[in-house]
């Protein structure tokens, strides 16, 4: 059965895998999903990731990252711009998360940056998802 968002699986098993406490989780890879593991590595909301290939699509293995007493790094974790509705700004109107405290994962014409990043090189484009 074919997936229709794949992003939002990743995102998915990103969040069980911290509220189920494992040490990490694996999907099937692709390029927007390894750019938006770089941008949570980047931004230490988890501790790595690894692409294994394989002989059909290949592995991405991420790393969950955790704190003192097991609090985990990512406390939320949300798809904004679904298939159904895609959610585009212009770099002025990139939404703050949390009022900084959190980031919003945008794929520009110059890559997938934060929303810092996409601010400060003024280039919009569409809002993947939040994190906290």
């Amino acid at each position: 059965m074919s997936m229709s968002d794949p992003l939002a699986d990743m995102l998915t098993r990103i969040r069980n895998g911290v509220r189920a406490k494992f040490e990490s989780v694996e999907m099937p890879s692709s390029n927007m999903k390894v750019n938006v593991a770089k941008v949570l590595k980047e931004e230490g909301f988890i501790s790595g990731y690894t692409v294994q290939d394989n002989s059909i699509q290949g592995v991405l293995k991420v790393d969950l990252k955790y704190g003192a007493n097991q609090q985990p790094v990512i406390i939320g974790i949300k798809r904004v711009s679904k298939p159904g509705l895609r959610r585009y700004c212009k770099a002025s109107d990139i939404p703050r998360v949390l009022e900084g405290f959190g980031i919003a994962i945008v794929s520009t014409s110059k890559g997938v940056v934060t929303d810092r990043v996409a601010r400060s090189l003024n280039a919009g484009g569409e809002i993947i998802c939040e994190v906290w």
